[in-house]
């Protein structure tokens, strides 16, 4: 079932729980879809030009939540970002952060994500050169130390997927089950980006229910028939049955990203925002 405004608001507006293939959605048993965020990577042209005004545009369409990533936020004053978000009412829970940067910049990452607010740290991408058998196995161990490094400061680890994770599979056995087998469970939770795990061909819930206890947070965009990015509600993706789903009970985050997203930008995260507040529950 195609994930529409009009079916989700007809839902809402009845009362009840929003029920899709015949079962009811149980805030007990579903992700608890609250405040509605977005990766600020969507909108990173504007918001390198103007950070300060594009957080109120944002802010004015109903996010509540920024995760921020590109844009050339890692140079920018994080205190006047921090003064800002906490004039719009925005809290930023997360924040994406390099391989390297974490590597070489540990103390300096640490206290950006401090001043912006955040409570988790997330490795957003893996270059070419770790996404060979020993590349990979050689960045592994880093993730577990950043997790116990960043926990010993009262910060949470989170790595984002992309495909390949999923698609590259050197020995036959694919990088994304080397990441779950040999990093902590406990300590290096899951940024899962729907759009590409179902690009690369995984069957999205049942990498759900695989990753119970390991989620943190969704991107969320959409995907049309022709496999392309979409605003939320203008693709494909039946997003509710996905929430519904028992995997989905401890994510904490529902980020909108659109990599590719039109300018000017605002249009197509407005539509995004107002399909997930009809989900809200």
């Amino acid at each position: 079932m195609i994930l529409s405004r009009r079916n989700l608001l007809a839902g809402v507006g009845a009362g009840t729980a929003l029920g899709l293939a015949g079962f009811p959605i149980l805030a007990a048993s579903a992700a608890q879809l609250k405040a509605i965020g977005i990766q600020l990577y969507t909108v990173r042209d504007i918001f390198e030009k103007d950070p300060v005004g594009t957080l109120e545009k944002i802010a004015r369409i109903g996010y509540r939540e920024v995760e921020y990533g590109g844009g050339g936020y890692d140079a920018m004053d994080h205190a006047l970002l921090r003064k800002t978000m906490d004039r719009l009412g925005l809290r930023s829970p997360s924040v994406h952060i390099g391989y390297d940067a974490l590597l070489q910049k540990f103390d300096q990452s640490v206290a950006m994500a401090k001043t912006l607010g955040a409570d988790t740290v997330v490795l957003p991408y893996m270059t070419d050169e770790h996404r060979t058998e020993a590349g990979w196995q050689a960045a592994l161990p880093n993730f577990n130390r950043f997790a116990a490094d960043l926990k010993k400061v009262g910060l949470s680890f989170a790595y984002h997927n992309h495909d390949f994770e999923f698609t590259a599979k050197p020995g036959g056995v694919s990088l994304f089950d080397r990441f779950l087998r040999e990093t902590d469970p406990a300590l290096v939770k899951v940024e899962l980006d729907l759009y590409w795990a179902i690009f690369a061909g995984e069957n999205p819930a049942a990498l759900i229910d695989r990753l119970a206890g390991r989620l943190y947070a969704y991107h969320v965009k959409d995907m049309r028939a022709d496999r392309s990015m979409a605003a939320v509600g203008q693709g494909t993706i039946d997003f509710a049955s996905l929430f519904r789903l028992k995997g989905s009970t401890g994510v904490q985050h529902f980020y909108v990203e659109n990599d590719r997203a039109p300018a000017p930008y605002l249009p197509d995260i407005t539509t995004s925002f107002h399909t997930l507040h009809a989900l809200r529950f």
